[in-house]
């Protein structure tokens, strides 16, 4: 689980992390099963681990159109290894088949695992993980779109999450930190989205033992701001219905363009208020997305379901599919497999508190310390990782007091992007939405 957060007050930021050394391209990495992995150009730099386009050994060189990456990192730093325990105990190939052939899937949308391992160099050693190659996330769509995605596009990209979060689920975790820029693109096949960053990915029932509701004043807020369960608010451990929530979070601003807190988001007690609001009464909170002749039906009764779900209750996942389905149904379509990113503003029926002017986000909790720069399948640049601020103290504060409807402000400034064309991995993040905490080992609950 996450570890606490330093307050800023204390005079001390998040901890230092050591920076990866570049390798040449050729540079060959053998796993813990022995096969060896041949690095090409690096094509993501992070605060302390790099990216690089790889394929399996050989003699020829690894080319722009390598199939695979791998993030390097020296090996006593943590956010790989928190993940490599996600990816090793539910993302090996042979079990993402039998679960998509058992389930007469096409695909599922989780990165599969090929290897990890360390390596020595100039008397360093060196984490490593292998990983298929993505193309570009949602986050960088959602933006080009003018942030509205069409109503057929954000119900094709729910029952897609419903997927993998039903396959994740049943293999003892959940992801915790679902939005748009951890969906990903294939690199192959621009009809498949992918879940990744499992940073804060939890291991909600460890050898089958559910996890119980503990609040815990010191974790309050972990994750994506915007997104974030309220269980997460509280300081509780996530569960099945968190991810649920925060899918249903993400896609009504998909829709819509805001979420009614996010002109607050420096204040996680706000957030949390409106939040608490918005559940106890669904169609209240709809209405302030929406317009009353444009309100979409499916995904009020999707947070509606979601709403019964206990701390420990196994969702419904095929009630949630269908009516999601049904929604499809409703505006005179169905899932056809393509995912098409066209704006559709006008039909989206977005009321008068989702313009898609938003407010400038502000950082409220220094969650991550890495940030990106990626190019397209060129050498990255060495550059100084951004200075970062010291985590402010979160005050306990009662939820009874009065919350006002947030109002739009001034118009939120892109944030510019380089095409890379490939997934920004584990540790390796865009800097998008808000920060979040490190994640211990998710085997150390």
């Amino acid at each position: 689980m996450p570890p606490k957060a330093q307050a800023a007050g204390k005079g001390r930021g998040p901890a230092k992390r050591k920076l990866a050394e570049e390798f040449p391209p050729g540079e060959v990495l053998t796993d813990t099963s022995k096969k060896s992995w041949k690095l090409g150009a690096p094509i993501g730099q992070g605060g302390f681990g790099l990216l690089y386009l790889a394929n399996e050994n050989s003699s020829k060189t690894v080319g722009a159109d390598a199939p695979y990456v791998i993030k390097v990192e020296p090996s006593d730093n943590g956010p790989l290894f928190s993940e490599l325990k996600f990816y090793m105990r539910a993302a090996k190939p042979d079990l993402i088949q039998s679960w998509m052939t058992s389930h007469k899937m096409k695909y599922l949308g989780v990165p599969k695992y090929w290897g990890s391992g360390l390596h020595e160099k100039g008397g360093k050693r060196y984490r490593f993980m292998v990983m298929d190659r993505f193309g570009t996330d949602l986050q960088k769509k959602f933006e080009e779109t003018g942030r509205r995605f069409p109503r057929k596009l954000v119900l094709q990209l729910g029952l897609r999450l419903l997927d993998i979060l039903e396959y994740i689920h049943e293999h003892e975790y959940v992801h915790a930190d679902i939005k748009a820029s951890n969906l990903l693109l294939s690199h192959n096949n621009p009809n498949q989205v992918y879940l990744v960053d499992y940073g804060l990915a939890y291991r909600y029932a460890p050898e089958g033992v559910l996890k119980e509701y503990k609040e815990d004043p010191k974790r309050c807020h972990d994750g994506t701001i915007e997104f974030t369960s309220i269980d997460a608010h509280k300081g509780v451990s996530p569960c099945r219905r968190s991810d649920l929530e925060i899918l249903g979070y993400c896609m009504v601003q998909w829709l819509c363009s805001k979420l009614p807190w996010e002109d607050k988001l420096q204040d996680p007690l706000y957030v949390r208020d409106v939040k608490l609001q918005c559940r106890d009464n669904v169609s209240e909170f709809m209405s302030k997305c929406f317009s009353s002749q444009d309100k979409p039906d499916e995904l009020q009764k999707f947070m509606e379901e979601v709403k019964t779900l206990s701390y420990t209750d196994k969702p419904a996942y095929q009630k949630l599919r269908s009516i999601l389905e049904a929604g499809l149904k409703s505006i005179g379509t169905k899932d056809d497999d393509k995912l098409e990113f066209s704006s559709a503003v006008s039909s989206n029926g977005a009321g008068p508190s989702s313009s898609a002017k938003t407010s400038k986000r502000k950082k409220v909790v220094d969650y991550k310390e890495e940030s990106d720069d990626e190019v397209d399948g060129s050498p990255a640049k060495k550059r100084k990782s951004p200075k970062k601020k010291g985590v402010k103290e979160m005050k306990t504060a009662s939820p009874k007091k009065k919350v006002a409807t947030p109002k739009n402000t001034a118009a939120r400034p892109k944030k510019a992007l380089v095409e890379m064309g490939t997934q920004t991995t584990p540790g390796l993040k865009r800097g998008r939405g808000r920060p979040k905490k490190k994640a211990e080992p998710v085997d150390s609950e």
